[in-house]
């Protein structure tokens, strides 16, 4: 193997009351691409961050192109030749897809005026290497989240960096745009690139990789070639241990029907009926643009309905707005928990009981040791690594934040708890333990719907399985005798029949 264009070594950083790093190690090397592995928690964002320098190291060396360096913000790292496409989109919805691609770089001439001739050209390139079929005239706001996903990787291909790191790139993207996204970074590894990937989806990682770093509590635990290793080891060095069984369904008995929808129409939404009994979890699959997200948000009454009815424990309910679901018993915990599940500036004990309030008041006086009790007592029951309940959400771990999200949709007692992709983002550990709190709550009576887009997620975990197409329930089965092929079929716009398994 070549010598790595860039070393990180025994790198070690400490906040107040946490080790987030400790001895932590990565090569990347040019022309190949470098999966980084672990937990949320594990260090692989804090190890980037002290990379690029936004977090300055306690101790440790970053040695690049053969020398010892030290960057003093991302502008001085991209500059060098490393950029970071991040999960979070780092982009301005009122803009240009263009001048998103070029902010701060823009092309100028002698003058200094900006040549939008020429940008827009060189934008329209980049959009067609990663097969985006929109100008980019076009402002950003128009665009899908995963058209979005692709305008940040267009922006850090702009920069023709040496080292580019992929933070959960496909975490929004479609099957198409992940092939093209998978096109372009072998492209990249063929003029020379070296390219750290960082996903929690496996099979990705041994699809598109050539090596694995795994990090686990920030240290630096393994580096291997993807080619000597499996699933089952790689789930073994990133948690510690072997997980028996990646999906835990459970056997309950399922009691009378909770929620009836009849005819649903609404944006997006045609013609929709389905029951959910208590106890039981029922899933929705379909592929991104289904409407699985849209029936979901008119049932709880964040878009409007124009037909159709709902009807919980055989009373007829219209909520006209989210606050309206909740007060009816209905909790939605959103596919987007940064944008639409939490306050990122606000306490984990905020956050959690921000929902539930009304439910820890006497009159308009919040019982504040009531409410200290019940979130002491999700952050015991979830098992949140957080150094104390009022730690800003923001600095926690994606898989922890995500805990948090569902336990101030548990807070608020419902009869329906909606999950919309509850385990995007996290890594193996954590949904292991996100499924085991659904089985613990279906258990207990609640009835719960559960939309993913990993098949495997619907097929382990449901009761029974819901499909949508353009709008429409194209299948129903039970989860027990439906397999991939099925749902996918469904999913397309075909019938299938249940006993074709």
């Amino acid at each position: 193997m070549t010598d790595a264009i860039l070393q990180l070594k025994d790198i070690e950083k400490a906040f107040p009351g946490v080790k987030a790093l400790d001895k932590a190690c990565l090569n990347v090397y040019p022309g190949r691409v470098m999966a980084l592995m672990g937990e949320n928690g594990a260090g692989k964002s804090t190890l980037m961050k002290v990379l690029t320098g936004i977090y300055s190291l306690d101790s440790g060396l970053i040695q690049y192109q053969g020398k010892p360096t030290t960057f003093r913000g991302p502008r001085d790292s991209q500059q060098a030749g490393i950029s970071i496409i991040h999960q979070e989109l780092n982009l301005i919805p009122e803009l240009t897809i263009a001048e998103n691609i070029f902010l701060g770089r823009e092309i100028t001439g002698a003058l200094g005026r900006v040549q939008w001739a020429k940008m827009y050209q060189e934008a329209d390139k980049l959009l067609a290497r990663l097969n985006v079929k929109h100008s980019s005239k076009t402002p950003l706001g128009d665009l899908s989240l995963g058209e979005q996903q692709m305008v940040e990787i267009a922006k850090a291909l702009s920069l023709e960096s040496k080292v580019i790191i992929m933070d959960e790139p496909t975490d929004a993207l479609t099957d198409t745009e992940t092939e093209s996204l998978f096109n372009v970074i072998n492209e990249l590894r063929e003029q020379g690139c070296g390219i750290v990937y960082i996903s929690h989806r496996l099979k990705e990682i041994f699809e598109i990789c050539d090596d694995i770093t795994v990090l686990r509590d920030g240290q630096f635990i393994n580096q291997c070639l993807v080619s000597e290793t499996d699933e089952d080891h790689l789930i073994e060095m990133m948690v510690g241990r072997k997980l028996e069984e990646q999906y835990p369904r459970i056997e309950a008995k399922h009691g009378k029907v909770c929620l009836e929808v009849s005819g649903l129409t609404g944006s997006g939404v045609h013609d929709v009926s389905f029951s959910l009994n208590r106890g039981e979890i029922l899933g929705i699959s379909g592929l991104m643009g289904a409407g699985r997200t849209e029936l979901m948000k008119v049932i709880y009454g964040a878009l409007p309905s124009d037909k159709g009815t709902i009807r919980l424990d055989g009373q007829p309910i219209g909520p006209k707005s989210p606050q309206q679901g909740l007060a009816q018993g209905i909790a939605y915990i959103s596919e987007d928990r940064k944008g639409d599940g939490l306050v990122l500036d606000l306490s984990v004990k905020e956050n959690m009981s921000l929902c539930a309030l009304d439910k820890l008041s006497k009159g308009v006086q919040i019982q504040h040791s009531q409410e200290v009790l019940a979130v002491e007592d999700f952050i015991l029951l979830f098992n949140i690594k957080t150094p104390s309940r009022n730690q800003i959400i923001g600095n926690l771990s994606g898989g922890n934040q995500q805990k948090v999200a569902i336990a101030k949709g548990l807070m608020t007692r419902p009869k329906v708890l909606i999950l919309d992709e509850p385990t995007r983002g996290v890594d193996v550990g954590a949904k292991k333990e996100i499924y085991q709190l659904i089985n613990k709550f279906k258990a207990e009576g609640m009835s719960i719907i559960l939309v993913s887009s990993e098949m495997p997620e619907v097929l382990g975990m449901s009761d029974r399985i819901l499909v949508m197409h353009e709008g429409r329930i194209t299948g129903e089965f039970d989860a027990t005798k439906a397999n991939q092929e099925m749902l996918l079929a469904c999913a397309v716009g075909k019938n299938v029949n249940e006993d074709a398994a």
